[in-house]
């Protein structure tokens, strides 16, 4: 489902259309993926919101190539007969060879071609696959590492089906094959070692040997130079996976990543310097209504007050008119997704708050799947009160409603005193007695496996945030992923962040973020770090990002106890913000969406895939270098009006108040008039990195 944003003052004019066409006519692309109609991470949302703009441009020859599971298919892939001739000959041999090769449509918006292998299925052939492995490339495999057994036989079959669509072709085809991650480079390696006329793309989304020193607690980056690469990969009994990662970036024609801290990272880890950087994007659908967006953050943060009056009933003892809902979500990677730097910045942003006396009340969700058993019983408790005393208000107020329809039917006015009987005040005082508890609110929403040792938990009772009522930064442990049929807290996760009013991401290890990303498009202010390609793109855009609540922590120049005092300086600025400070910060952030969006960056992944062709094809495809001294990309300037505190923009908030009225009478503020200032200071946009020409004439070129 495309990530909805609003059109008109908000949209940046200076991202122009790219004019450039490319005579595909003759080349076909396969994009090879294990995570295609196959959701394990980052890499599935990449390939299913980029697919509707690559099938805009490839048309029919577009095809992505995955591994088939029975559970997937039936719910994301239509399964239909292919029409291309020389697939259907390609298919029909491999199936007819003891293969299981499927084909159909995925499910998802640009419905593209999907050829499924059931990589089980030919398990059989895993032994001496291995040793063919060994013998061409010196790789070995254990026989105990599942994954890489199954990239074996993924790799073997990939390469098969690439050099059997390129043997049944009537015409020499130009073919582009784009791998993505280790688990599919071993497809590439083999098309490049059997010499295929096949025209390869590796892209690495974050390379394996990285992830593993900064999960090891390493200076990491600073350090980068010095690593002993094999040894590392060696002690961490990874070493054949790095060496198919390895292999796989230094064969392929066109090497790319998805960020300028990735790319350093990959120059040195797996010794090839990138040829492209290819950030992520969305899809960025516009709503016609100029202010939806704010709208629906009203409509979900309400839903999100519910779920909190039932999970702090018997402690509500602040106003949730004043409190601030912070969220921190992915993968469960204590110290590289930072949960360790936020929680101790919300300690000490809790101390700050209670020092001076503020009446704002901070509430963290971490939103980070973990081994659990169940629900929490007092968490299912406290929605279940929360229900009934709905259920009893909703009983007195029509009883209350039927007695005074029936005094003014008689005319008179009712006696108050008789409105509520003696019935109505026991149901009451059943419903408050409820909602006495002795305990307090518990922080984790589940029963973990691994209480005593889970990283959350543990520094949770170092740092004492236990949810007491002097607290004034509460803590929410949700270990799972969010669900509008979950019976605790029904909502997707786009409705959820919607409703938050600030995502912290300080990320150590963040080869892109799409979350922070997410958060931009959705208007929600976010705090991402320089070590986060998401950060370090933001950084490279926008003249300072922080004026459109885009945080950039540092965390690459600065100690562990620097950065969490950065990180609460942030977090300590944003509560002292007024209801309509964030209202127009929101407007910002919304504003920065069409940068995201794959119909900007997907450009990048363009003129990749027309660089890895002129290499492969140089008799008919040819690129020419741009001209370095030219400005690329453009930088987003400083707002009209810094810092956001208008009084006169009334119409871009739902509900406000006389008192933020007054508070703010003198300030004015106008969106249109800010916006027209903003794309007026834009620079023009994207200068290409490659120049891509065609020549099926002798001097013609395309354009």
């Amino acid at each position: 489902m495309p990530l909805a944003r609003s059109l008109s003052v908000t949209s940046l004019s200076g991202l122009d259309d790219w004019d450039e066409e490319f005579d595909l006519e003759d080349a076909v692309l396969f994009e090879i993926a294990w995570e295609v109609a196959n959701k394990v991470g980052g890499i599935y949302t990449v390939i299913q919101t980029k697919a509707r703009l690559t099938c805009e441009e490839w048309g029919e020859n577009y095809f992505l190539v995955g591994p088939y599971t029975e559970a997937n298919v039936r719910t994301q892939v239509e399964l239909i007969e292919p029409t291309n001739p020389a697939l259907i000959r390609t298919i029909d041999k491999m199936n007819a060879s003891g293969c299981k090769v499927y084909f159909g449509r995925w499910l998802i918006e640009g419905s593209p071609y999907v050829i499924l292998i059931d990589v089980g299925f030919t398990a059989w052939s895993l032994d001496r696959w291995k040793s063919d492995l060994w013998e061409s490339f010196g790789i070995g495999v254990p026989w105990f590492d599942r994954e890489a057994n199954d990239a074996v036989l993924f790799g073997f079959l990939t390469a098969w089906l690439l050099g059997e669509y390129v043997a049944q072709c009537e015409e020499p085809p130009h073919v582009l094959a784009h791998f993505h991650e280790w688990l599919a480079g071993l497809g590439l390696m083999l098309c490049r070692q059997r010499q295929l006329p096949i025209a390869t793309i590796f892209t690495t989304h974050a390379t394996l040997l990285g992830r593993y020193l900064c999960a090891g607690n390493v200076d990491f980056y600073n350090k980068l130079a010095e690593f002993n690469v094999d040894k590392e990969a060696g002690d961490r009994q990874i070493y054949h996976r790095y060496c198919l990662e390895r292999a796989a970036a230094r064969c392929a024609h066109v090497f790319t990543t998805v960020s300028q801290i990735t790319a350093i990272e990959a120059e040195f880890l797996l010794k090839r310097k990138p040829d492209f950087v290819t950030p992520n994007g969305l899809n960025v659908k516009k709503f016609s209504a100029m202010h939806e967006f704010q709208n629906l953050h009203a409509q979900s943060k309400n839903r999100i007050n519910e779920f909190v009056r039932g999970h702090f009933y018997g402690h509500l003892d602040f106003n949730l008119d004043k409190t601030l809902f912070l969220f921190i979500a992915g993968r469960y990677e204590f110290s590289n997704k930072g949960a360790d730097v936020f929680l101790e910045a919300l300690a000490r942003l809790n101390y700050l708050l209670r020092v001076n006396h503020s009446d704002v009340t901070v509430i963290a969700f971490f939103i980070m799947p973990a081994r659990t058993n169940n629900f929490n019983v007092e968490t299912l408790k406290g929605q279940a009160v929360r229900k009934q005393l709905g259920d009893t208000a909703h009983t007195v107020k029509e009883r209350f409603g039927k007695k005074l329809y029936e005094s003014l039917l008689v005319g008179q006015l009712p006696d108050m005193s008789k409105m509520l009987d003696k019935e109505d005040f026991t149901m009451m005082k059943r419903a408050i007695f409820a909602t006495q508890r002795q305990c307090q609110p518990p922080i984790c929403t589940h029963n973990m496996l691994e209480d005593s040792t889970d990283p959350i938990l543990t520094c949770i009772r170092r740092i004492g945030l236990f949810n007491s009522s002097s607290d004034r930064v509460k803590v929410i442990f949700h270990p799972e992923f969010l669900s509008s049929t979950s019976p605790l807290l029904p909502m997707d996760y786009e409705e959820f962040v919607r409703g938050c009013h600030l995502g912290v991401f300080p990320s150590y290890y963040e080869p892109w973020g799409y979350t922070p990303a997410e958060c931009t498009v959705m208007g929600i202010p976010s705090i991402s770090t320089n070590l986060s390609g998401f950060g370090c793109f933001m950084e490279e855009h926008i003249a300072d990002p922080s004026a459109y609540g885009i945080y950039i922590l540092d965390r690459r120049y600065r100690g562990v106890d620097e950065s969490c005092n950065q990180l609460t300086t942030f977090l300590y600025q944003f509560c002292q913000q007024s209801r309509r400070q964030r209202i127009i910060q929101r407007n910002r952030t919304e504003r920065l969406s069409d940068l995201l969006d794959w119909k900007y960056l997907g450009r990048y992944y363009i003129s990749a895939r027309h660089m890895a062709l002129a290499k492969a094809y140089p008799d008919t495809y040819m690129y020419e270098p741009h001209d370095e001294s030219q400005p690329t990309g453009f930088r987003y300037p400083r707002p009209a009006s810094v810092p956001p505190s208008p009084a006169h923009s009334l119409h871009s908030s739902p509900h406000h108040s006389e008192a933020e009225d007054n508070a703010d009478e003198d300030e004015r503020y106008d969106e249109d008039l800010e916006a027209e200032k903003d794309r007026l200071n834009i620079r023009q946009p994207f200068a290409l990195p490659h120049r891509l020409l065609t020549h099926n004439n002798s001097n013609s070129q395309k354009n």
